[in-house]
């Protein structure tokens, strides 16, 4: 069974960057699409991004449209999330998750947690001045 493991979370200034990572262990990951989640304290847990498995296709919140971006290498059984330009409300647990699919032709099912089922125990990231 695939594990994923999530790394790369941390305290950061309004405006910095950081990289996530997501790392599978076990069964590669090659033919199932990855998204992110993040939860907030209080908050349900929301859809961030999702690359498909070849990683031509990829698809993000507007909350976060144009400042991050996942991108996945499938030699390395890794998936990244590059944020930047971060700000405070992107204070969350960050999770990544294995699709059921390779992708999804309507990429609103990307948004949908009943369509991934595997989970990483998630990364947390502090905005904050």
């Amino acid at each position: 069974q695939v594990q994923l493991v999530e790394s790369g979370g941390g305290l950061v200034q309004p405006g910095g960057s950081l990289r996530l990572s997501c790392a599978a262990s076990g069964p590669t990951w090659d033919y199932n699409a990855i998204g992110w989640f993040r939860q907030a304290p209080g908050k349900e847990r929301e859809f961030v991004a999702a690359i498909s498995w070849s990683g031509s296709s990829s698809y993000y919140a507007d909350s976060v449209k144009g400042r991050f971006t996942i991108s996945r290498d499938n030699a390395k059984n890794a998936v990244y999330l590059q944020m930047n330009s971060l700000k405070p409300e992107d204070t969350a647990m960050y999770f990544c998750a294995r699709a059921t699919r390779a992708y999804f032709v309507d990429q609103v099912y990307y948004t949908r947690e009943s369509f991934y089922d595997g989970w990483g125990q998630g990364t947390q990231v502090a905005v904050s001045s």
